[in-house]
């Protein structure tokens, strides 16, 4: 049991710091490549969309046992597809910014944008304004959650 927790922590210490490289690498070189890298890396981080939602994703793998170019979004029950055509669209348009970008649909009219707007504010790619960094990070729903602030569902 021991050495279990202790393999998990190294897996998680090895993860953290790929992702740590993939992300300075793409912001030493800002190529399609090196966000794609980012992508991988990234599959079942907990991300926040700019409105506080928690959202994982995954890659599946195709018949070559290549990584597709679609990430899976998990956003409770359901779960979307996002297309890399849509990311690559937001990553230029992101590279043409030098400002903050205040909402996810200045990064252009995509699908997915909000998760997309999420995804390269984590990989450092743009700025937002302060209020939103708050919800991009989770900290907002972490503060919620420890002054008891429970989401409640209804169920249709």
């Amino acid at each position: 049991m021991k050495n279990d927790t202790k393999s998990n922590q190294m897996r998680e210490q090895a993860t953290d710091q790929a992702r740590e490289r993939a992300v300075l690498e793409l912001r030493q070189h800002c190529t399609e490549e090196n966000l794609w890298n980012c992508i991988v890396v990234f599959q079942d981080y907990p991300f926040f969309t700019v409105s506080g939602l928690p959202f994982t994703y995954t890659l599946k793998r195709g018949r070559n046992g290549e990584f597709t170019k679609e990430l899976f979004v998990d956003r409770m029950a359901n779960s979307k597809s996002l297309a890399w055509s849509s990311i690559r669209i937001a990553f230029e348009r992101a590279k043409e910014q030098d400002e903050v970008i205040d909402r996810p649909k200045a990064l252009g009219d995509v699908r997915g944008v909000s998760y997309v707007y999420s995804l390269l504010w984590r990989f450092g790619l743009i700025a937002v304004p302060k209020e939103s960094e708050e919800k991009l990070s989770g900290r907002l729903s972490q503060a919620m959650n420890e002054a008891g602030c429970q989401m409640k569902l209804s169920i249709r």
